[in-house]
């Protein structure tokens, strides 16, 4: 069986885009893969946090991933600090890293714009995020497509310990669903959205109301057409809906253009906006009854124990590879 690694940062309330972007289809992966789901809260620290809401975060984040439906039989769900391997294998990654390939990073460049100061982690967190998926032998990484460059520079590093120390990691491939994979902002269509919108009407937070998912999809931008057609380029506030749409209730765009022929973009709003409820009131139910219980926390007990396992046994392949400490390392 193939294994699958993602991790997503506890920065805050998750969004639907950050379900339909990533964590829905991990629902199918879960029966087909050895999947490893971290939630990565070493990446979070690369910008200024609240110890206690960053504490707060990590859980909510944990709750989340089982309340979609995940289960803990299936996959090892574990939190990244709890494993120092990821540490120790990051920093031997920033040692056979360039500091022209981080600084062509995308996300660094729009992070650090116009900043007096930036960290050091800002700069080599991608290392770290190597480092998180190598230390699994992982096959497939599921990720949206704002993440690709950063996947390329994994398996680059990869190739490069490889061929300079030892062949011991798996080169993981990129998977990128086809629709839904940039779910866009509400209110900018052009945007991602994303829970740091200072316009909270941009996102939908998997906690939101109903009362609040229906006003903030009735004040959603589309057009002046009132015609409901997947156009992004020209369209892409109504695209967007479209997307939207089509993932959770599992009908073809084309349907749905057809459906709303020659209605307005009220009805359709109003019908898109149920459909959200529909999916994110049973997934509300099965969170707030984790975050209450100490079920969510022997889950994460059992995933740290399974993950320390597997990443320190790539560790100890790594330290012999480069020839750290005084002996070489039994591999067990």
């Amino acid at each position: 069986m193939k294994t699958i690694f993602s991790g997503i940062q506890p920065s805050g309330t998750i969004t639907l885009g950050n379900y339909l972007g990533a964590m829905k289809q991990f629902l199918d992966l879960q029966h087909e893969y050895n999947c490893y789901f971290c939630i990565v809260d070493q990446h979070a620290i690369t910008v200024p946090q609240d110890r206690l809401e960053l504490r707060k975060n990590i859980r909510s984040l944990a709750a989340f991933y089982l309340a979609i439906g995940l289960d803990p039989e299936r996959i090892t769900l574990f939190i990244q600090s709890e494993v120092p391997a990821h540490a120790q294998a990051a920093w031997m990654l920033q040692c056979v890293a360039y500091i022209g390939e981080l600084e062509r990073m995308t996300q660094f460049k729009d992070k650090s714009t116009g900043r007096d100061a930036v960290t050091a982690g800002l700069l080599t967190y991608p290392p770290l995020m190597a480092a998180d998926i190598l230390l699994y032998g992982t096959d497939l990484v599921p990720v949206g497509d704002d993440q690709k460059q950063h996947l390329e520079l994994t398996r680059n590093l990869a190739e490069r310990f490889n061929n300079k120390y030892n062949d011991i990691f798996t080169i993981p491939e990129i998977s990128i669903p086809k629709i839904g994979a940039r779910i866009m902002s509400l209110q900018n269509p052009n945007k991602k959205m994303s829970k740091s919108d200072p316009n909270s009407k941009g996102y939908i937070s998997m906690l939101d109301t109903p009362k609040q998912i229906e006003k903030k999809m009735k004040s959603a931008v589309t057009d002046s057409s009132g015609i409901v057609k997947y156009d992004k380029e020209n369209k892409p506030g109504i695209s967007n809906l479209l997307s939207i749409y089509s993932i959770l209730d599992k009908t073809p765009i084309a349907e749905l253009e057809k459906k709303y022929e020659g209605k307005g973009y009220g009805e359709f709003k109003a019908d898109i906006a149920q459909i959200v409820i529909k999916t994110i009131e049973p997934i509300q139910e099965k969170y707030n009854k984790l975050m209450e219980s100490s079920e969510l926390d022997n889950i994460l007990d059992k995933g740290a124990e399974k993950a320390n396992i597997a990443a320190n046994k790539m560790l100890r392949k790594m330290e012999n590879a480069m020839g750290l400490g005084r002996k070489t390392k039994k591999i067990k």
